[in-house]
């Protein structure tokens, strides 16, 4: 007999299918806990060897025996003697199971209880077959937890982007293919501490949740601590304590943080992220691009093997010099306005009529929010190859030092690539009197967009710079775009274990 069938089935087919063998599974399992081998009660499994360690080792190994544990994924019974496959965390290999070796009780059982899903242990010596295929001929077969839950059938597989999100767990199981994206996020992240760490860094905690809402325009999270009876808010960045580390005598300090932002989702948004903020003591914003450039080039090169990469069908080349240009300079290269011809406010609104571009009205819509949204509407998207943008208003830069010769520009960057914005940094603001001016500015403008927030100045903060904070370059980037980069995803949710998903009614 053998359970492997090419036949399609309709989706109805495939549901009664699924529902029947539901109740089958646990006919079997009662079966097995009335005879006394129940197999939730196994504790522990003595594994050698796992899939890949004997199939790269096979001459060594040949002939010798192994014990391996994994889950069932196929069979194909013939009379006295089977061939399956089973899975481990490493991959697959085939297993010969022949009366004669286990036992014909155990091999009964093999036959009549063991269903594809369950999860085996089992010791044999290794060999290789008459078709070249590496397996072991096991000596001892056992059940060490039954699957209750048929796998999705072979011809249909698990595709549905919902239920493979939803059910990750299931999506690891039957497109082992799905582990390769997780694999290299845990190497990323591995080689980004490496860097910094290398660079003489050192890794902090901060805390999650926050006693007051800030300023600034993410929207977050609201909870309640019921001892102290008290409104609390989950982070939306880890910047303001990273700081306060750098006050304290920490020169260099890196966080990598969860972070939580109640705002929309997109194939690049998810409210639930993870970021690395980065600060350095007695360093500007353009020592931070070269750190960026070579924290980049050196993750590729260890992760993918190379500067050049392939995402979603477009070469993106980290090697060489990272193109640089001021937001002024990009917006005029690329749509034709120019910001110094700009005389006044209503100039800067004019120009954006002229281009269609949606602004702010009114007194709002300063030259420096006209430049800003001109660059959302015409640069951004043009940005493939690496580039730095440099020299933002002071409008929307609260927290970063102001330009010397220019004061309505601020000492801030930010980088794309695939036209997406990758990371923010700034030559961080640390005068306690104009940071506090920006402060109340920003929760001003937050109440008058969101009236029933209880947006708050971080006092804490301001008396922290007070003490005096140090010249410091600081630096905020979303991990999980960088690893969509690296392993050529196209949806933030594919290299999120368990994305955010609407719950099912």
């Amino acid at each position: 007999m053998t359970e492997i069938n090419d036949t399609p089935l309709t989706e109805a087919e495939e549901a009664e299918r699924l529902a029947e063998q539901a109740v089958i599974r646990r006919e079997k399992l009662q079966k097995l806990v009335s005879e006394g081998n129940d197999p939730f009660v196994k504790v522990k499994y003595g594994v050698t060897h796992n899939s890949k360690e004997v199939i790269d080792n096979f001459e060594k190994l040949e002939g010798k025996e192994v014990s391996l544990a994994g889950r069932l994924m196929s069979r194909r019974v013939m009379g006295k003697a089977s061939f399956s496959h089973i899975q481990d965390g490493a991959g697959q290999i085939q297993i010969y199971v022949r009366r004669d070796d286990v036992g014909e009780d155990d091999y009964a059982a093999f036959k009549k209880d063991y269903d594809l899903g369950d999860i085996l242990g089992l010791k044999g010596y290794v060999f290789k077959t008459q078709t070249g295929e590496i397996s072991v001929h096991c000596s001892h077969i056992e059940m060490l937890s039954k699957c209750l839950l048929p796998l999705p059938e072979k011809q249909h597989g698990l595709k549905d982007p919902d239920i493979r999100y939803r059910q990750r767990d299931l999506d690891l199981i039957v497109n082992p293919e799905v582990k390769s994206a997780f694999i290299k996020r845990s190497q990323i992240l591995r080689e980004l501490r490496a860097y910094l760490d290398g660079k003489g860094f050192l890794e902090v905690d901060t805390p999650v949740l926050n006693t007051l809402e800030i300023g600034a325009s993410a929207r977050p999270f609201k909870t309640h601590h019921n001892a102290l009876d008290i409104d609390m808010y989950l982070r939306i960045e880890t910047e303001l304590y990273l700081k306060r580390c750098i006050v304290g005598g920490f020169e260099r300090v890196y966080e990598v943080g969860r972070i939580f932002r109640n705002e929309g989702m997109d194939a690049f948004h998810n409210p639930e992220f993870t970021t690395i903020e980065a600060y350095c003591s007695y360093a500007d914003y353009f020592d931070v691009m070269d750190l960026v450039e070579d924290m980049y080039k050196t993750v590729a090169r260890n992760v993918c093997g190379s500067e050049k990469i392939v995402y979603q069908g477009t070469e993106i080349d980290f090697g060489g010099k990272w193109q640089r240009l001021t937001m002024k300079e990009a917006v005029k290269k690329y749509c034709g306005a120019d910001y110094d011809s700009w005389k006044s406010d209503e100039d800067a609104r004019a120009c954006a009529k002229s281009l269609n571009a949606e602004v702010k009205e009114g007194a709002e819509a300063t030259r420096g929010h006209v430049l800003a949204a001109l660059f959302d509407a015409f640069v951004e998207e043009k940005l493939i190859q690496p580039t730095f943008i440099y020299d933002y208003p002071v409008e929307n830069s609260p927290l970063a030092k102001r330009k010397e010769n220019e004061p309505l520009f601020t000492q801030r960057f930010e980088y794309f690539i695939c036209g997406h914005e990758f990371g923010n940094a700034f030559s961080e603001l640390n005068d306690p009197i104009d940071q506090k001016q920006r402060f109340v500015k920003q929760v001003e403008e937050k109440r008058r967009q969101e009236p029933n927030c209880n947006a708050q100045v971080d006092e804490e903060f301001i008396t922290a710079l007070e003490y005096g904070m140090p010249p410091t370059g600081g630096l905020g980037f979303g991990v999980d775009r960088l690893v969509m980069l690296l392993t050529d995803s196209p949806t933030i949710r594919d290299v999120l274990l368990f994305p955010t998903m609407k719950p099912r009614r």
